[in-house]
């Protein structure tokens, strides 16, 4: 899997220490606890994405087989709810400092090419088969839903003019939820509703759905290699998507307000447990099912990371106990390299062979696996302790980056 800023707010310069952090903070109005959270679920998909073999995985740290779920199946949603939460940081700041509308649409417009542009790169590296690339994807759903909410927001934002201070921007909260509602309600009734030609109506497997159809349809021979025949980050299941999206902006724009940080907190988590809650009771009728993106899926994972970010903005905001931060403030706040630079480390360490000291063909991944793990643990320890060390190998890669202040942006 990914995951990655699409939109943030104006990066701030790197914290050296804690006391740095805690005033660079101050300074710009950043949420600190953003790029941590952010920072720890692009670290927990590239932890879950890298085992030393997959015939050797602890279940948490596997996705559901079908219907229902694991803490793996919150990391993308995660994202996706990370990716609202930061667009209305940027926008209100961009749009505060006189960017018009047009010249965000353009960014927007951009922004959603160039990563849905690395994600087929990625897709396709390093054969780069034209006849066989898959077309979705990680970040291409990202980008689309990245695109249509921002383009949303920008469409009927509000301004709250003021005496004392500048105009105060914000994203039309009614607009916002209604969308997001209808999202979700229409979702459930095409799933429903719809007949899928040679299946009928309301069959939720994994080839007779009507995203599984409409995938083959539109992009038979560029699915999911895993699978052929549907794609988990499908064309119809990106619109429930664009709803975790929405979710992370109402978010967002409540830990903006004016209120009490302690309120601000207690409010948040709140609306987390509702939201988490109404997913699990839509289970039995609707299952809670990441490769559909169901409705209950996205509200009980949208609740879930409410939960996740409000005890977040509590410790490192709040309390200001921001000491452990660093590691996944370096994930964080590069999250689409970290997320690139782990798919490509990933890809020629196990794609390309050679031969070891027996004469053997085997891989870069496949000789530290069996040369520096297997031989001192048990094989789901073992393949846990390589992915840990893919993690720490992707820190390094990060840590110059992190120090040196430079935070790529597509």
């Amino acid at each position: 899997m990914e995951g990655f800023t699409i939109a943030t707010a104006e990066t701030i310069a790197a914290p050296a220490s804690n006391a740095l952090v805690a005033a660079g903070a101050a300074r710009s109005g950043r949420m600190v606890s953003l790029d941590v959270f952010r920072g720890a679920t692009i670290a927990a998909m590239i932890l879950v994405n890298d085992p030393g073999s997959w015939s050797h995985i602890y279940p948490p740290l596997e996705h559901a087989e079908w219907n229902g779920w694991t803490p793996t199946d919150l990391i993308f949603p995660f994202f996706l709810f990370i990716v609202g939460v930061s667009m209305t940081l940027s926008f209100a700041s961009r749009i505060g400092r006189g960017i018009t509308r047009g010249a965000l649409v353009i960014h927007i417009v951009r922004r959603s090419a160039l990563i849905f542009a690395l994600g087929l790169f990625l897709n396709g590296f390093p054969g780069f088969d034209v006849n066989t690339i898959r077309i979705m994807g990680v970040l291409q759903r990202i980008a689309l839903c990245y695109l249509l909410a921002g383009l949303l927001y920008l469409a009927t934002f509000q301004s709250e003019p003021a005496a004392d201070r500048p105009a105060r921007v914000r994203a039309n909260l009614r607009i916002t939820a209604a969308v997001a509602i209808a999202l979700l309600i229409g979702y459930w009734a095409l799933l429903t509703f719809v007949p899928v030609p040679g299946y009928g109506a309301g069959r939720l497997g994994r080839e007779d759905n009507l995203g599984a159809y409409i995938d083959r349809a539109l992009m038979g021979g560029h699915l999911w290699s895993e699978s052929i025949t549907w794609d988990p980050e499908g064309l119809l299941s990106t619109l429930p998507a664009i709803a975790s999206l929405l979710i992370g902006i109402l978010a967002g724009e409540w830990l903006r307000s004016d209120r009490p940080a302690g309120r601000k907190t207690l409010g948040l988590a709140a609306a987390g447990l509702v939201l988490l809650i109404a997913g699990r009771l839509l289970h039995p009728y609707f299952p809670i099912n990441k490769n559909l993106w169901t409705s209950s899926f996205v509200l009980f994972t949208g609740g879930f990371a409410m939960l996740a970010l409000a005890a977040c903005y509590w410790i490192v905001d709040v309390r200001a106990w921001r000491a452990w931060a660093a590691p996944f403030l370096a994930f964080g706040m590069n999250a689409i390299l970290a997320y690139a630079l782990a798919a490509l480390v990933s890809e020629v360490s196990t794609d390309f062979e050679f031969s070891d000291a027996s004469g053997h063909q085997t891989t870069l991944h496949g000789w530290l696996y069996q040369r520096f793990f297997v031989p001192h643990a048990s094989p789901v320890n073992a393949s846990l302790a390589f992915a840990v060390f893919f993690v720490f190998v992707i820190f390094v890669l990060l840590w110059p980056f992190y120090r040196g202040k430079v935070f790529l942006r597509f």
